[in-house]
């Protein structure tokens, strides 16, 4: 009899995945531990391996369909089975929460299949697909990503430049063809403002010729659930902190000097073993809540937030409290290469315990993080700056940065992160304790 092929849940915090590409088409041969799709979750593009092995009769879900986790995306068939006219699994089609459903999204476009028993189902659900697709009105000025960015970068006016692209397009070429030649706003003909016009009907006061519209990746809807979650369910409170770092980048400076090349030491390194330190210190700050318990972790799994495109991502470095500075910098380095290829494991960026999130190489003098669940705390680190201090009674210019302790009230106290934050700040300041 036919076996329905379900979208299969390929990391833990998965509810959807998108249909990236079918490696498998109808009428293939599937072997068991062969790769049939790839598809998007929350966090990457993986592999889904064939579990029941046979003949693919019908693809269900085509690429780019979104698809909740157990829905049925494929029939398999034994070969030479005779599948019933009639067998029709339940096609899922994308539907989005009804907070999200304002914009009408266009109907993501069907590959083209061979021939099969299921041809009437999947014509119909194409069908449906082209009388629920907007007609597009758009008017607004073609021309890729890379050509906008550079654009406003140069101030050049995209209404002066000809595109040499498909349909009109506006290319990186033309923006640096149009750069010698000066087309820069203001320096041409006057601009062609249009005069104010009503506003739309419906949820959104945009006219849809003034805006682009990006679909929403299955990591950036992941994360906007998560956070949301977070701080709808957290308690959240912050303490803040200024550390001198003189001592500290003199201390980096000459590890660096002394590796000869051999490693790099990043500031980032240093401060993840003061957090793995101070957590040994003041264990209660390593906690988690749970309705019925407080978890009290007995090593600091520390995750370290990575920017990735399309979204970020938390690598844990485990028993980061047992590794010294050169094993962290390694395995910082080879998670964060991994995390933007879309390579790691689902193990390697769940189930860390405390998390660290610095934003002091885009400049940013002090933040506050939101707590990533079921962690009880986060720590963002600002920039390090120079500022004016008391040392002695005298004025002086030292380097200083400022830390913010996001904390889950449920699990960490006032005291608690207090204390948590005096033992982080003594080993920075004093850092060749982390040598030790």
């Amino acid at each position: 009899m036919p076996i329905d092929v379900f979208m299969t849940q390929l990391s833990p915090t998965m509810t959807e995945g998108k249909i990236v590409r079918w490696l498998k088409k109808e009428g293939d041969q599937l072997e068991s531990g062969a790769v049939m799709a790839e598809i998007e979750t929350d966090k990457a593009t993986m592999e889904m391996e064939v579990v029941d092995e046979g003949v693919l009769h019908s693809i269900v879900s085509p690429e780019g369909s979104t698809v909740q986790v157990g829905a049925v995306i494929a029939v398999i068939a034994e070969e030479g089975e005779d599948v019933p006219d009639d067998y029709m699994p339940e096609p899922a089609i994308a539907v989005e929460p009804a907070a999200e459903a304002s914009v009408p999204e266009p109907a993501p476009q069907e590959t083209a299949q061979p021939a099969s028993k299921s041809e009437p189902v999947q014509k119909a659900m194409q069908e449906k697909a082209i009388e629920a697709a907007p007609k597009s009105t758009s008017k607004r000025i073609k021309a890729s990503p890379l050509a906008r960015r550079m654009a406003k970068k140069l101030g050049l006016s995209l209404s002066a430049i000809r595109g040499s692209g498909p349909g009109g397009r506006i290319t990186k070429a033309d923006i640096e063809k149009a750069s010698k030649a000066g087309i820069r706003i203001g320096l041409g003909e006057a601009a062609n403002i249009p005069p104010p016009r009503p506003l739309p009907d419906g949820p959104l006061p945009y006219h849809e010729d003034e805006y682009e519209k990006l679909e929403n990746s299955m990591m950036r809807k992941a994360i906007a659930r998560r956070l949301v979650e977070s701080k709808q369910h957290t308690p959240h409170f912050y303490l803040n902190a200024d550390i001198s770092m003189a001592r500290f980048l003199d201390l980096r400076a000459q590890l660096n000097e002394a590796a000869a090349g051999s490693f790099k030491l990043s500031v980032n390194d240093l401060i993840i073993k003061a957090v793995a330190k101070a957590l040994v210190d003041v264990p209660e700050a390593n906690a988690s809540w749970t309705q019925t318990h407080t978890l009290r972790h007995k090593h600091a799994h520390v995750s370290v937030a990575v920017a990735i495109e399309g979204g970020l991502i938390t690598p844990v470095i485990r028993y980061a409290e047992q590794k010294n500075l050169v094993e962290i910098s390694a395995e910082v380095k080879e998670l964060a290469e991994r995390a933007r290829a879309g390579e790691l494991q689902p193990e390697e960026y769940t189930g860390g315990t405390f998390s660290i999130s610095n934003l002091g190489m885009y400049g940013i003098t002090r933040f506050a993080a939101v707590i990533n669940p079921p962690e009880g705390a986060i720590l963002a680190v600002g920039a390090t700056e120079d500022r004016a201090a008391v040392v002695d009674g005298e004025i002086q210019v030292n380097p200083m940065m400022t830390v913010t302790l996001s904390c889950d009230h449920r699990v960490v106290d006032g005291a608690v992160g207090a204390n948590f934050l005096a033992a982080f700040k003594r080993h920075m300041e004093a850092p060749a304790g982390l040598l030790l």
